[in-house]
């Protein structure tokens, strides 16, 4: 092994004070930013509103730049914006910000070094023929290197970050205060919810061994519809003693980024079928196994095409899906494909998304709201989601429903990283160009397994 193969990274700033400065630099940065745009503006006769001059694509750089930097629960909660942003934010700032759910800034060799040798030992090279400093991956909690064994078996290692998991609630905290005071978020809408479901899920994610847990339970959930599926579904297995809290090295993977798909000759069948794998995959997820890996980046799962097989990543974002929630939004998701208003209304009530007293007028519009999401749920033939604008179309009403019609009701947290889940996935369909008949995917709806899967509790951060 050569450590002169490792490319230069960017040292991962430990400790709350080093963090928040970080942090400080983006808010004064966006501040800058946006007063120079109003400058300019107001010489140009134009008095352009307070939001306009700070969610500006030079903004989104500075504060992307930042993020990556920080990495940890500041760039994962970046990430978890820019996907859920687009209610949010302008099209410009989402775009950029996209760029964080494929972005993250190496650590330099030396931080490496350290962090394996305290997790595996001084002698921690002795388990490898070979090892490639040069990270093959790198994300918002670790980064990923290639290896070989003395046995021969290709791992992939997967190494966090020095100081992210006692960072986490400092960063949350900073961040939240932060998109708060660059008027990121619109004023009165309540955010606390999902930034303590992250909390919880970051502290998760920060511990290995609660993921190597859960992959063990998700992947033994899996055997026997593996195979069954077109294409098969693959999830790596661990390679026992070289998983630590901080160190997970599993099985190497090959192939192909999902969402290279969509890009050059790729066959349109090919793309149907990995859409539509993975699609029936997180309604098995939610109405079988009642285990649902809620991390929607595209990143986890990749294409072996000389397989034929889907490979499953990544499973720190593991949640278990309680009966009543999945039977709540088994009858919601039937309620919905008939056209049922009032029953879908009376599940509404069920999961929390309305109250008893709630304006009929506001509860008849979340109603048409949920009905209109449920459209590929209802399509009788193929669903073309290269040719829809659903995604608009509720975010407009969406926007309506909060902003001007005044709904207040929060969902029960447990919902928001669902929501996440399936979002993504439709915004992978629609990436891949897919045609899905979606009542194949939904033969099974009304037989949900009697015996969920369970993962391991939260350790305590």
């Amino acid at each position: 092994m050569n450590p002169s193969d490792a490319k230069r990274g960017l040292a991962v700033p430990r400790g709350r004070v080093s963090r928040l400065w970080h942090l400080g630099r983006a808010a004064g940065g966006i501040l800058a930013g946006a007063v120079g745009e109003g400058a300019e503006a107001w010489v140009r006769g134009r008095r352009p509103p307070l939001s306009e001059l700070v969610l500006t694509p030079a903004n989104a750089e500075r504060l992307a730049k930042r993020l990556a930097h920080l990495r940890g629960a500041a760039l994962k909660l970046g990430q978890m914006l820019s996907l859920d942003g687009q209610d949010l934010l302008t099209p410009e700032f989402s775009r950029v910000l996209g760029r964080l759910r494929n972005q993250a800034r190496t650590m330099p060799l030396s931080q490496l070094a350290a962090v394996l040798e305290s997790e595996l030992g001084r002698d921690w090279n002795q388990s490898f023929s070979r090892f490639a400093f040069t990270p093959i991956a790198a994300a918002s909690i670790g980064q990923v290197h290639a290896a070989t064994l003395k046995d021969g078996r290709r791992v992939a290692v997967k190494v966090q970050y020095p100081g992210i998991r006692e960072g986490i609630d400092s960063d949350v905290d900073n961040l939240t205060r932060l998109v708060r005071l660059a008027g990121l978020i619109p004023p009165g809408m309540d955010i606390k919810p999902l930034v303590e479901e992250a909390r919880l899920q970051l502290h998760r994610e920060a511990d290995y061994r609660l993921e190597a847990e859960s992959l063990v339970a998700y992947r033994t959930g899996l055997e026997g519809a593996c195979e069954a599926a077109d294409p098969a579904l693959w999830v790596p297995d661990l390679v026992s003693g070289l998983c630590t809290q901080r160190v997970l090295t599993l099985e190497f993977a090959d192939g192909l980024p999902v969402e290279e798909l969509a890009e050059g000759p790729r066959p349109q069948a090919l793309r149907d079928r990995v859409a539509a794998a993975l699609s029936g995959l997180v309604l098995r997820e939610l109405f079988e196994l009642r285990l649902m890996q809620t991390d929607p980046n595209f990143a986890n799962y990749l294409y072996d095409a000389g397989r034929d097989r889907l490979v499953l990543l990544d499973f720190g974002a593991v949640r278990p899906i309680a009966p009543a929630l999945a039977a709540a939004y088994r009858e919601m998701a039937l309620a919905a494909i008939a056209g049922d208003g009032p029953r879908v209304r009376l599940s509404a009530l069920d999961l929390g998304y309305l109250e008893g007293g709630t304006d009929p007028a506001l509860a008849q519009a979340l109603v048409d709201l949920i009905l209109v999401v449920a459209e590929p749920l209802r399509a009788p033939g193929l669903y073309d989601f290269s040719a829809t604008d659903l995604f608009e179309r509720v975010r407009a009403l969406g926007e309506d429903l909060v902003l001007r019609g005044g709904y207040v009701v929060r969902p029960p947290p447990e919902t928001l990283f669902l929501h996440r889940k399936i979002v993504g996935m439709f915004l992978l369909c629609r990436r891949l160009g897919a045609r899905i008949h979606m009542p194949t995917l939904l033969a099974g709806l009304d037989c949900p397994s009697a015996s969920p899967l369970t993962i391991p509790a939260t350790s305590e951060a």
